[in-house]
């Protein structure tokens, strides 16, 4: 069945959430698991851990990369997913050098509720940030406006991972 990018990217952060709220599971591990109730938004994936495009992101190029086992603190990490993640973590700034030219990165992990966790299975957020956009305060308060729709982000991100696999 032909994913409707349009509905999956028209609804807002309030939405999802509540959406989320009622809904089954871990919507990562429904990702991971090939779920075919949920639109997958992997663009790479290795045998532990997968990259994705952020439902609602940041900035252009917005990923989270995370194990496929669900797990909520670092460190229960097993070692080869840990490994895994920085080898993505890597290949993310790579591609995203290559794909949107951003002048820099924030990256890492929010881990509880109250650290801005809206997804219960850890996982690495990797925001490019460019020069002259609104601060980091003003894109987490939802100030800021999106230059471009998820669903061409994952169109181009997937394409350029091809390319290094």
């Amino acid at each position: 069945m032909p994913v409707d990018f349009h509905n999956l990217f028209s609804v807002n952060k309030l939405q999802y959430i509540k959406e989320k709220s009622t809904g089954t599971g871990c919507i990562l591990c429904s990702i991971a698991n090939r779920d075919t109730d949920v639109v997958n938004l992997v663009v790479a994936e290795g045998k532990k851990t997968a990259v994705c495009v952020n439902r609602f992101p940041y900035n252009s190029g917005h990923l989270l990369i995370f194990p496929k086992r669900h797990i909520t603190d670092y460190r229960d990490f097993l070692e080869e997913e840990e490994l895994e993640i920085n080898k993505f973590l890597r290949a993310s700034l790579d591609v995203l050098d290559s794909t949107y030219s951003p002048s820099g990165y924030n990256f890492g992990y929010n881990t509880g509720e109250f650290a801005g966790a809206s997804i219960s299975h850890l996982h690495m957020h990797v925001i490019p940030r460019y020069r002259n956009e609104l601060g980091f305060i003003d894109i987490i308060g939802g100030a800021k406006i999106l230059v471009e729709n998820p669903a061409q982000t994952m169109k181009k991100l997937k394409k350029a991972f091809g390319k290094i696999s």
